[in-house]
């Protein structure tokens, strides 16, 4: 854990250099006790090699920011020279090649993480932000969008300072921690697979509004919107939008809600517009509140609109998510048309497709004619923040859009 940290240099990643992962995750548990000066991170994954033969390393992805306590295999501590670690990469050498459980302690800061990519801390509250590679700021992963595996996650915290602790899934467990005063936990288990991006976890002292949907199967869904408490009032449009997102996407695509609980957090401080984390989506505050007194018609539509996106990214994301980061516009161009779709049919069809066209020809036109052009799926990326752009969204949501109405076509003509 004292080794020095070598460094690495950033790579130009290729899409014709894609291999499988060479390890499966059964299962993984995370822990984290949050702090204010240093968070721990305890990780607990059940490994399996999807190959035969000699023992291959397992390279996990990290930050330098990363802090290495402890390391064990199979409950017997790793040695010094049975790992290495530098400032990307935490890598056992010769794993076995059998099913085994790989435990790892870290610490880290979330008050200084200003680059708000991973855990971190704003106004008193910790919040997360994973997509597309924030995960290795929380602890060693393989970060990368198709190794999935089940979720169960623990939180502990100052009940007073934050008597909000969320994650993704079902809350299972909760209470007050009988070994530690004035601290409570949470327990939340995800019960499908997803990728590491799709991890969130939000604590703070918030308010919420609260609702319910009966899905079509006759399953109730509670539904929550978490904010700070003099904003609480301003969520009752993202509600609503909630719900019609919901019913609407039964109706038209067949998709039903998976889990018995749905929540959205909505923070000033977050550097994505927002994020549909498995049943914890989070927001930044502009595309959640709204008030007669302060809000247009427009601010009313665009939440109504990425309220839906959000949502719909359920199926178009995160059951059915990206092979690598080169599949990006099939999650968000399909779930860009889905929400165009939905919008379309809340408002006027003839409107929207205005709007819409306008959008592409002011934002996505001048980005095909500047030296930022890029195809919907790119060749090679550097840092693939970059590729979350007009044309990986609005472009290819045009896509979708052309391909269906060429097949109702081919459907007339036969």
């Amino acid at each position: 854990a004292s080794e020095e940290i070598m460094g690495e240099a950033a790579k130009e990643v290729f899409r014709k250099d894609y291999k499988p992962f060479d390890y499966g995750i059964a299962k993984f548990d995370l822990s984290f006790s949050l702090e204010e000066e240093v968070t721990t991170v305890s990780t607990k994954m059940v490994l399996k090699p999807n190959f035969t033969g000699d023992s291959r390393p397992l390279t996990l992805d990290g930050s330098a920011d990363l802090v290495l306590k402890t390391i064990t295999l199979d409950g017997v501590p790793v040695e010094a020279a049975g790992y290495e670690l530098t400032a990307k990469h935490l890598t056992l050498k010769a794993p076995p090649v059998k099913e085994y459980v790989l435990e790892v302690v870290a610490e880290i800061k979330p008050q200084d993480n200003t680059s708000l990519d991973g855990l971190y801390k704003s106004n008193g509250n910790f919040c997360s932000q994973c997509e597309a590679e924030g995960f290795r700021n929380i602890t060693w992963f393989p970060d990368r969008p198709d190794v999935m595996t089940v979720y169960t996650t623990r939180i502990v915290a100052d009940k007073a300072k934050y008597p909000v602790l969320l994650s993704n899934g079902n809350l299972v467990e909760s209470g007050d921690c009988p070994d530690k005063p004035g601290y409570h936990f949470t327990v939340w288990e995800d019960p499908f697979v997803k990728p590491c991006y799709l991890f969130a976890l939000v604590a703070g002292n918030l308010a919420r509004i609260e609702d319910s949907f009966t899905t079509s199967l006759g399953n109730p869904v509670t539904l929550r919107i978490y904010t700070e408490a003099h904003n609480v009032h301003k969520c009752a449009h993202a509600m609503t939008s909630l719900k019609a997102s919901m019913k609407w996407d039964e109706e038209v695509f067949g998709l039903v809600y998976d889990l018995n609980l749905f929540n959205i957090v909505a923070v000033d401080d977050f550097n994505m517009g927002a994020m549909e984390n498995k049943s914890l989506n989070i927001f930044n505050s502009r595309l959640v509140l709204a008030s007669p007194e302060t809000a247009s018609d427009n601010d009313y539509s665009n939440i109504e609109g990425v309220v839906a996106h959000e949502y719909f990214h359920n199926w178009t994301g995160n059951r059915v998510t990206c092979k690598d980061w080169f599949q990006l516009s099939l999650k968000e161009g399909l779930t860009v048309f889905r929400d165009q779709e939905f919008s379309s049919d809340m408002n006027n069809r003839g409107v929207k497709r205005i709007a819409d066209v306008n959008r592409l020809r002011v934002s996505q036109f001048s980005e095909d004619a500047s030296p930022m052009a890029h195809p919907v799926r790119p060749d090679s990326y550097i840092k693939m923040d970059n590729f979350y752009t007009v044309t990986v969204y609005e472009k290819d949501g045009g896509c979708h859009g052309g391909w269906r109405s060429s097949c109702r076509m081919a459907v007339v003509m036969e």
